[in-house]
């Protein structure tokens, strides 16, 4: 039957690279049955690709398609974002009319057609082995779609490198081994394998066993150095010089001390492959966690009601394989997906392989002899994971979990404040005001094949991809099991430092982020360290929803002419919760003389100087934050306006201080914020001390929220003080 419907080629037969402009045919030729009158086709996509969204109006602009019939017909077409099953979505659609094809007669669709001055379409910007566009045929007018075989295939390949990455662990004792590892990334995150070129390291302290240089030859993604160590206390950034020693870049600082009975260890526990609805296989996610983005531990979360038998049983045969105690962790797992009113999206890690997978639903697996295993809502979820070793975490994506949906919330539970879909502080206050004790996480939630180095792309995602620092004994599935179970980890959007939050009491108890202390003390003292890879912006003090302190390790000298400007906030909190900034900037009676964006995650999307009066941007946020800093002429001369979507601000440049000046917008935290930096911030390490107050009757969770200048952000695990 299927081979009786047709086929289809692709007429490139080269790779494409990422986010590059393109002409290609898809060449559809009708087989024996032909296609009836009021019959179609549809070209389908999976929901990852960020490709550019096809037009059919403007033959000389970007994207645009045409449709051309070889045969007796004519037809009608349109794009959907989201026209056939999950994750086979972005679907153009095809109609016969006006007669009908038989068999022989083609369809062919020209993407990027260039014949009328249109620079092609712009090709998606994640690579891709083998990037398909399924065929579905419609023969006999019935709507009862069947694929055709041998799906047409593209492979996406990365750009040349626009910046290099370096990274180093974030601490390590005295003569203990570490490594150094170095990529190169094209202008949308690949790691890019164009790179031929020889690196020269300079160390702020001396590394034994680091190289001088380190030379890419073409078809190389990445080089790491082994076994290094240091002899001695310090704190050591590895700086990236060219042969003329131009600095390319500077690696996360790294602590090494005499003796610590915990390591920080990096990992992101929630992504997904082609399997699901991401990209590329699980294989390949499971190696470019370990190789490209240089992680110590991951975890695979596809949806449940997509995962089959079979792949359940392949993702543990793999975490089992990539499991290296001492080297790289991998933990068996998946995403509950049940929709939000039933608790929404939770994610489900195990300890061990051999454990049941409880769908929300068998929605896409059509083997339905484990149906007795699905638990429909969080409450059967969570008495069905009674008594195993799992780990839960209740995070936002697409659907977003409801914490009130559970009787009994479970005490393995912590909350993803951070991913790649944006960030959700409301997430972790819906936690405080149900009285639980959580720790705080972030992940990627990666679609794209980038766990661990997950850029957003040009599609609704957000944000870059976070990160959880697991404070441990050892790199082991036990010792990382041991920090989630008592909270000793901390979240970031993607970035390395260092963070240590210590309270103490007047009788002696200390703590550290995560721990529960009982007392009947109203007064703790708090210990707040932290070393960063960019200039400390500020550090908020929160007892849960209560901001007590922000503290701007600035020096507030006279005549600073640096401003920052930031829009953020979401629409609301499911889908749809992008929020559109598309605006400008304009200064009267005075110059911007340097502008620097922050967190424009897209490209194709950038913020630009049009002159020395005037910027314009296309930003989103999504519960994240963006925006711009501008050096100015003078320090107070003028007026800066502020025109967007959802505020125009006029604000004299002379009441902008180092205090923000907020203007609310409404929605979820919709807000922009403006504020002075000092012209120089070379605060990169902090320590503070602070007195705390205990409420009585409550629990206190106390953490901190630190935001770096380059927009990054680190929360830490709530210390949660308990009056007694």
């Amino acid at each position: 039957m299927k081979e009786k419907l047709g086929t289809a080629v692709l007429t490139l037969d080269h790779p494409i690279t990422a986010g590059s402009y393109t002409s290609f045919d898809i060449i559809y030729t009708t087989g024996y049955f032909g296609i009836d009158d009021s019959g179609s086709i549809k070209i389908i996509q999976r929901f990852p690709s960020d490709m550019g969204r096809p037009q059919f109006n403007d033959p000389s602009a970007e994207d645009y398609v045409s449709v051309e019939v070889v045969g007796d017909a004519q037809v009608q077409y349109h794009y959907d974002v989201k026209n056939n099953i999950r994750p086979w979505g972005k679907t153009l659609y095809i109609k016969v009319v006006n007669g009908y094809l038989k068999e022989g007669d083609q369809i062919v669709v020209h993407h990027g057609d260039s014949r009328q001055g249109s620079p092609g379409i712009r090709m998606q910007t994640f690579c891709e082995e083998t990037l398909e566009y399924r065929v579905l045929v419609d023969a006999f007018a019935t709507y009862e779609y069947v694929e055709i075989p041998c799906a047409p295939t593209l492979t996406i390949i990365p750009g040349e490198p626009v910046k290099w990455r370096a990274i180093l662990p974030t601490l390590r004792r005295r003569n203990q081994s570490f490594r150094f590892s170095l990529k190169n990334e094209d202008m949308w995150g690949n790691p890019s394998n164009r790179v031929n070129a020889t690196v020269l390291l300079q160390s702020s302290h001396p590394i034994k066993g680091l190289p001088r240089k380190i030379t890419f030859k073409p078809g190389q993604f990445t080089a790491v150095a082994e076994n290094l160590s240091v002899d001695g206390e310090a704190d050591i950034v590895i700086s990236v010089l060219d042969e003329s020693e131009h600095l390319l870049a500077t690696s996360n600082p790294l602590r090494i001390i005499e003796a610590s009975d915990l390591l920080p260890y990096w990992a992101d526990m929630h992504g997904q492959s082609e399997e699901t609805v991401g990209s590329n296989s699980a294989l390949s996610y499971f190696q470019f966690g370990r190789d490209k983005a240089f992680l110590d531990a991951i975890c695979h979360q596809g949806n449940d009601f997509q995962i089959t038998k079979d792949f359940w049983s392949k993702l543990q045969k793999l975490t089992k394989e990539f499991t290296e105690p001492g080297t790289f962790i991998a933990f068996p797992g998946y995403e509950w997906s049940g929709n939000t009113g039933l608790g929404g999206d939770h994610n489900v890690i195990y300890f061990k392989e051999g454990e049941p997978i409880h769908r929300s639903s068998h929605a896409l697996v059509h083997d339905h002899s484990d149906d007795e295993t699905d638990c429909h809502d969080t409450n059967a979820l969570f008495e069905a994971l009674k008594g195993k070793n799992v780990f839960v975490y209740a995070h936002a994506g697409g659907r977003y979990a409801d914490l009130k949906k559970a009787n009994e919330p479970p005490t393995n539970l912590a909350i993803e404040i951070h991913s790649a879909w944006g960030t959700f502080e409301w997430l972790l206050q819906d936690a405080f005001d149900l009285g639980m004790q959580v720790g705080v996480v972030a992940n990627s939630d990666d679609h794209k094949g980038r766990p661990g180095a997950s850029y957003p792309g040009a599609s609704s995602f957000g944000s870059y991809g976070g990160l959880t620092c697991f404070l441990c004994k050892e790199l082991s599935r036990e010792a990382i099991f041991e920090s989630l179970q008592s909270r000793h980890h901390y979240a970031t959007t993607g970035t390395r430092m260092l963070l240590n939050v210590k309270a103490s009491m007047e009788r002696g108890d200390e703590a550290m982020m995560g721990d529960i202390v009982y007392t009947r003390e109203r007064k703790a003292r708090l210990y707040v360290e932290a070393l960063c890879p960019a200039p400390i912006e500020r550090v908020d003090i929160l007892n849960g929803g209560e901001k007590l302190e922000t503290v701007k390790p600035l020096t507030r000298g006279l005549g600073s002419r640096r401003i920052r400007v930031l829009w953020e906030g979401a629409e609301c909190r499911g889908r749809g919760r992008e929020t559109v900034w598309d605006g400008s900037a304009e200064v009267e009676g005075n110059r911007f003389e340097e502008v620097t964006p922050i967190n424009f995650w897209n490209p194709m999307r950038p913020l630009i100087k049009e002159n020395s009066h005037r910027l314009t941007w296309k930003s989103i946020t999504t519960g994240s934050f963006s925006g711009f800093d501008a050096l100015l002429r003078d320090s107070n001369e003028g007026v800066l306006t502020i025109n967007t979507p959802l505020l125009k601000q006029r604000v004299e440049i002379s009441e902008i201080t180092y205090d923000d000046k907020v203007f609310e917008a409404g929605g979820l935290s919709r807000r922009m914020r403006f504020f002075r930096l000092p012209n120089q911030n070379k605060t990169y390490h902090l320590k503070l001390e602070r007195s705390i107050p205990i409420q009585s009757d409550e629990d206190n969770p106390i953490y901190i929220r630190l935001t770096q200048e380059d927009g990054h952000r680190v929360w830490s695990s709530p210390i949660y003080l308990v009056t007694q």
